[in-house]
């Protein structure tokens, strides 16, 4: 029998092997979760297996059908709508409350603009550039804006990696356009005014509004 420390180590262990597949695509959108199926993917009893579905539901990546199944978050053109709302709304007012900080100290974000050169996928670009953003949103001091980002931060990786995936976007030109824009964001961070900050964000997460996918037309 495993004590509550090992089975919750499990339980995290297969929640962060089943998100990884599914960020990474190894787990297509609409894939069926059948829990059992998931416990042998994953080399676990039910139980931690289980969980893992529970806890990826709440984060936006699995969803459960009117009959209890659970399958791979499909997102459609509404919910890519609504996600870039919701990044238009709150990244661009922590990007003026978050540049005195930043000012007086950039090494997270320069350090993961190290690391962005340094990416060798499109996974690894995405997961930096969410990162980039999410230190911008730690530093504005708002405790809600960070919070409520958070909450959404599983649906906006799979966000972004299946903008980057739709636009059939090379790695190379993936991570050139992500470390312009962040080097731009950092550069006006550091000399300019925080409401430039604000403006530039705010046409930075505009930029992705061409990329995304038309919902169908209505009879």
């Amino acid at each position: 029998m495993h004590s509550p420390a090992q089975s919750a180590s499990r339980t995290d262990s297969a929640t962060a092997a089943l998100r990884r597949q599914i960020l990474s695509g190894e787990a297509s959108p609409g894939e069926l979760l059948a829990e059992s199926a998931v416990a042998r993917r994953l080399g676990v009893s039910r139980v931690p297996a289980r969980e893992a579905l529970f806890t990826l539901e709440r984060e936006g990546l699995v969803e459960f059908s009117g009959t209890g199944r659970a399958y791979v978050k499909d997102l459609t053109p509404r919910d890519f709508e609504e996600l870039f709302v919701v990044r238009l709304a709150l990244e661009p007012p922590a990007a003026r409350l978050a540049a005195p900080a930043l000012r007086q100290d950039a090494a997270l974000l320069l350090d993961n603009l190290a690391a962005t050169r340094r990416a060798r996928s499109v996974r690894e670009v995405t997961r930096l550039d969410l990162e980039f953003h999410e230190i911008i949103l730690a530093a504005s001091g708002n405790t809600r804006l960070l919070r409520l980002w958070r909450s959404m931060r599983g649906q906006l990786d799979l966000w972004l990696g299946r903008l980057h995936h739709s636009h059939q976007m090379q790695t190379r030109e993936t991570l050139r356009e992500t470390v312009e824009a962040h080097e731009a964001i950092l550069e006006c961070i550091r000399t300019q005014p925080p409401s430039d900050c604000e403006r530039l964000m705010r046409q930075h997460i505009l930029g992705w509004r061409e990329w995304l996918p038309t919902p169908p037309a209505s009879d």
